[in-house]
């Protein structure tokens, strides 16, 4: 009836009977368990409630509580319903009696009198059962737990957060000491700690940690690698390390030529196979994280050059005129946006555009380009903004059917202030100052039919301001878009002679866009 010493278990043995209780003890003593007695019911479920053993030898006969009951109140709570219960009984032995203790709980049923080694077998076996049992309960809370870690880590809105997530997701998941170390897009090394229980702490890293670690594991092949590493082997790796006991850890390199990352724990006994098995899913999942936010980087950053490139250099110094552009990409937007200005000196006037095509892809930024181009083309020889509208009109039609685009145009004299105003569908522009109101005038978007474009004459008084925005600027899912416009006017009612700090002032108003904004500001002033 030996058992290796990591079988023994913290059994309750639940008799009235005082001599009972002393055999059944007597055995599982032998057999290297804890006992711990109970001489009723009541003081059996108290017992249980605070010592969770790992099984339960429980009499049928009792004169407070029985034992069927008791074991009926063992399994009903959560916190105990997984602790295997044996009954036994020197009275109720039929098959009847048999069929109702397990039916209502037991795992398994004695009949008195038990032989030693019938005893020992069934202790040995419902152990065995409950012990892969919690096993499987606990390896998949941890696989829950590994998705919910990989999880955060793909939401993570920035390279800090998601190594944090993962430093704090390892030590949750394995129960000790993590580490992180990986490159973001910037090159340089970062490395994240997480103590269980407590939030990742940045540390300083020597930049060639990772190609030390490399060198003793994975070399510069593509793949997974999982090692374990004395403390001085560690300490002489990472000089500038508090491990005081054994690392085990992964290296994972996703494509060749990749710099990999590293995810290990401090180990004061070694991790079991299931153990390495999470270490390394984690770790897999985190190397292609970081790949996902590299690529998101690089994509961002290829998209807002373009996205610049497709936008005038800078903007034409012109006398009478003071003008002030921004141009916000969305916050999250990987895809080349649509929206577009142009300010162009035609003699003595000056062409003032304003657009955003429909969509967010590298298609839509080719629309708004060629637009752009058209309405350079269409004022080279003859400067006439309603013509302009119409060729664009006509241009979007007939090469890009489907496609819509706003556009606003804005002809200005800087000496005089006559100015002539065409818009396709645009939001208005908006005449700041005291009193601050919206152009009322407009036509159809471009791209949905034929359109005779009309012009509006207007006068700008000197230090008179226009605003033109794109609709990114004032657009919310939970607000009506009146609302949002009103917003914009009742900030245009307190323009300054700072119009670089009043366009700073309201982009900051409406806070993070997820659409791109742009904004020109025109003030005319004297020669």
């Amino acid at each position: 009836m030996g058992l290796m010493i990591d079988d023994a278990a913290t059994v309750l043995v639940v008799d009235d009977i005082p001599t009972k209780r002393y055999v059944l003890a007597s055995w599982l003593r032998r057999s290297g368990h804890r006992v711990v007695e109970a001489g009723g019911g009541e003081e059996a479920l108290a017992v249980v409630g605070v010592l969770k053993p790992d099984l339960v030898i429980l009499d049928v006969r009792m004169p407070d509580v029985g034992g069927i009951e008791v074991c009926e109140k063992i399994k009903a709570n959560p916190e105990t319903a997984s602790i295997p219960v044996i009954q036994v009984s020197g009275n109720a032995v039929t098959p009847a009696d048999r069929a109702e203790g397990l039916e209502r709980g037991a795992d398994a049923y004695l009949s008195e009198p038990i032989q030693p080694d019938e005893f020992a077998a069934t202790v040995r076996a419902t152990l065995r059962y409950y012990r892969a049992r919690q096993r499987a309960e606990r390896m998949a809370a941890r696989l829950s737990e590994l998705a919910e870690i990989t999880l955060e880590m793909n939401q993570a809105e920035d390279f800090e957060r998601l190594l944090s997530a993962a430093a704090e997701g390892c030590s949750r998941l394995l129960e000790r000491y993590s580490r992180v170390l990986a490159i973001p897009p910037d090159g340089r090394l970062r490395r994240f700690s997480a103590r269980p229980g407590e939030h990742a702490v940045a540390r300083p890293v020597h930049p060639d940690t990772l190609e030390r670690l490399s060198t003793i594991s994975i070399g510069e092949s593509p793949g997974v690698r999982t090692f374990e590493i004395d403390n001085a082997t560690w300490a002489r790796v990472v000089p500038d390390s508090d491990v005081v006991a054994h690392v085990s850890g992964m290296l994972c390199r996703t494509k060749a030529g990749r710099p990999p990352v590293f995810l290990g724990v401090e180990t004061g006994s070694p991790l079991d196979g299931a153990e390495v098995s999470l270490l390394r899913q984690l770790g897999q999942a985190l190397a292609l994280a970081v790949d996902a936010a590299r690529a998101y980087a690089e994509e961002h950053t290829i998209a807002l050059t373009l996205q610049r490139s497709l936008l005038p250099a800078e903007i034409p110094r012109i006398p009478g005129l003071l003008i002030s552009v921004r141009y916000q990409p969305a916050v999250d937007n990987v895809e080349v946006g649509g929206d577009f200005y142009e300010v162009l000196p035609l003699g003595d006037r000056v062409l003032v555009a304003l657009g955003d095509v429909q969509g967010h892809s590298l298609y839509a930024a080719t629309v708004m380009a060629e637009l752009r181009y058209a309405l350079r083309a269409s004022v080279i020889d003859v400067v006439d903004p309603a013509g302009s509208m119409s060729l664009l009109n006509a241009v979007l039609r007939r090469y890009h059917p489907g496609m819509t685009a706003t556009v606003c145009l804005m002809l200005i004299n800087p000496a005089t202030g006559e100015s002539e105003i065409v818009n396709a569908g645009h939001i208005p522009p908006l005449l700041a100052g005291k009193g601050a109101a919206y152009h009322r005038f407009g036509n159809l978007l471009l791209g949905v039919a034929h359109e005779v474009y009309r012009v509006d004459r207007v006068r700008l008084p000197e230090d008179a301001t226009v605003l033109m925005f794109t609709d990114g600027l004032i657009e919310d899912r939970d607000k009506l878009l009146d609302e949002s416009l009103e917003i914009a006017r009742q900030q245009a009612e307190d323009v300054t002679d700072d119009l670089e700090g009043f366009c700073d002032r309201l982009i900051a108003t409406f806070g993070a866009r997820e659409d791109d904004v742009a904004v020109v500001a025109v003030r005319r002033v004297p020669f």
